[in-house]
């Protein structure tokens, strides 16, 4: 069986030496030692001191609404995982669906301006599948209406535009580290903040709002056990190695793929990218369902990423049109991208696709 993704897991002695310290300290949770390390070494590598290692990717985006006091109007991306705008809702916040370019499929910046009410407080997009937003421009309209920014650079970790990473922008940006990432800790996440005052906030947020016996703020449990943290750190260790391993997966698919019947996004900056999906967008969606079930009687598990467009999910209370995220959601497929997958593998996948396509 070939999975969309296959969680890249370490030498079990290399892991099990990183958890001996647990068994030495008995320490295993509330920021022990293996977390702070992990921390650490999260913050040189993104070139920030502005970030917390957390226990998931979407407690993040609550904490960054209810910490820049977003009550009303954001303005969101109908098309990404279901999180972002989970989030947005589970805050109290009304999500305002602006929708995808053709190219790269983030929120077409130039559709921002026209979604701004007087209710509106925020911009919370995606990075999809690690191609970079329109980070400039969306600055630039934050900047004219007083809005804060907020990035889900979910699928962004390793990613750089313009010599810095993904994580570095907006007034926020929040990652995921769940297991289907490039970089995991099985499950976790973290959260970066441009500001001194935001960060401490969120530092409290993360460990229900006091210090010992010192009570600041409101505050939630988003702390991450030393199991995790010692899963990243090994991950870590062999971050390099795994990206260059789904780069190379990524250019067998694009030298044996028929793209005269298939696209997939491409980013209109130069970026240092991360290989985190491979996605292909059909010329319909009978031929996405006939692919997919080639692939699955196989034993082959691609994924449709992201289905449905957000914005036509049946609990909204209002439903935005999204023409382009509804279009591309019904035809585009996530292929098995992985450290894991054989030349042999890719070359059966592309045979099917192929085939079926032609």
């Amino acid at each position: 069986m070939i999975h969309v993704t296959k969680s890249y897991l370490p030498d079990i002695d290399t892991y099990i030496e990183k958890i001996k310290l647990i068994w030495e300290n008995h320490w295993l949770t509330n920021n022990g030692p293996l977390l702070t390390q992990l921390e650490a070494k999260l913050k040189r590598y993104v070139g920030t001191e502005h970030m917390l290692y957390t226990n998931n990717g979407t407690i993040v985006l609550q904490m960054a609404l209810k910490a820049l006091g977003i009550t009303k109007e954001v303005i969101t991306t109908p098309f990404s995982y279901v999180a972002t705008t989970n989030s947005i809702l589970w805050e109290g916040c009304t999500p305002v669906f602006a929708d995808i370019n053709e190219y790269d499929f983030n929120i077409d910046a130039d559709l921002i301006e026209s979604k701004i009410t007087g209710n509106t407080q925020a911009i919370l997009v995606t990075h999809v599948f690690g191609n970079p937003c329109d980070v400039e421009k969306i600055e630039a309209i934050a900047k004219k209406h007083s809005l804060k920014v907020i990035y889900d650079a979910a699928h962004a970790f390793g990613v750089e535009y313009k010599g810095k990473s993904l994580l570095t922008y907006g007034d926020m940006s929040t990652c995921s580290f769940h297991a289907t990432k490039v970089f995991h800790t099985i499950e976790g996440g973290c959260i970066t903040a441009n500001d001194n005052d935001l960060f401490r906030k969120l530092y409290l947020y993360r460990q229900f709002g006091h210090e010992g016996d010192d009570y600041y703020d409101i505050g939630i449990n988003a702390k991450a056990s030393e199991f995790h943290a010692a899963m990243g750190l090994c991950v870590m260790d062999a971050l390099g190695d795994i990206i260059r391993h789904r780069k190379k997966v990524s250019i067998s698919y694009d030298g044996q793929l028929n793209f005269n019947k298939i696209r997939k996004p491409i980013s209109p900056f130069e970026i240092t990218y991360n290989y985190a999906y491979y996605p292909v967008v059909f010329e319909s969606e009978e031929i996405l369902l006939n692919v997919k079930a080639g692939l699955e009687a196989n034993g082959i598990m691609a994924r449709r990423y992201f289905y449905p467009s957000l914005n036509t999910l049946p609990f909204l209370e209002k439903k935005d049109v999204c023409v382009n995220s509804e279009l591309i959601s019904k035809k585009i497929l996530c292929l098995p991208l992985s450290s894991y997958l054989q030349d042999s593998e890719v070359d059966t996948i592309c045979r099917i696709i192929n085939t079926i396509i032609e």
